[in-house]
């Protein structure tokens, strides 16, 4: 019954985030391309979520200049490479690798590589000292008389 209700509730809003009917395009093979662009461009309100699944009004308004382009007759890339020139790499899903997005995709390669670097020097370490020293006569003679003493 709960799941029912929640589902009732849920798949208005889904269909609200991919768009109003008025905003769609007539023709179906259009209104499919401008869907393909918008799933590659992200929502800059929301951040992971592309401008098809966000329902925030930069969104909307994204979707309603890719159908703009789309009804002119544009291109796929060129549609999308105007949008990146007034956006920027952000408004990207997949942004492009060059000197400015470098470090956000080797980060995880640096990280992992730190991170297994530490756990060899450590390893290294304890193999290289291999326990604790032995005891010594006079911490022998202590020790026993502690044991003694209790």
């Amino acid at each position: 019954m709960r799941a029912a209700l929640f589902a009732m509730l849920l798949v208005p809003g889904l269909a609200l985030a991919v768009g109003r009917p008025a905003e769609m395009l007539p023709d179906p093979a259009a209104e499919a391309r401008a869907q393909e662009i918008g799933r590659e461009l992200r929502c800059m309100v929301c951040q992971n979520q592309s401008i098809e699944d966000s329902e925030a009004d930069l969104a909307r308004d994204l979707r309603r200049l890719v159908r703009e382009r789309v009804a002119a007759g544009e291109p796929s890339e060129k549609v999308i490479e105007g949008i990146h020139a007034r956006y920027g790499d952000f408004v990207l899903l997949r942004p492009p690798l060059n000197w400015v997005t470098a470090p956000l995709w080797a980060l995880p390669v640096l990280v992992l590589g730190a991170a297994g670097l530490a756990l060899f020097l450590m390893r290294r370490r304890s193999a290289v000292r291999g326990g604790p020293a032995p005891l010594t006569e006079a911490e022998r003679a202590r020790l026993t008389a502690l044991e003694n003493d209790s």
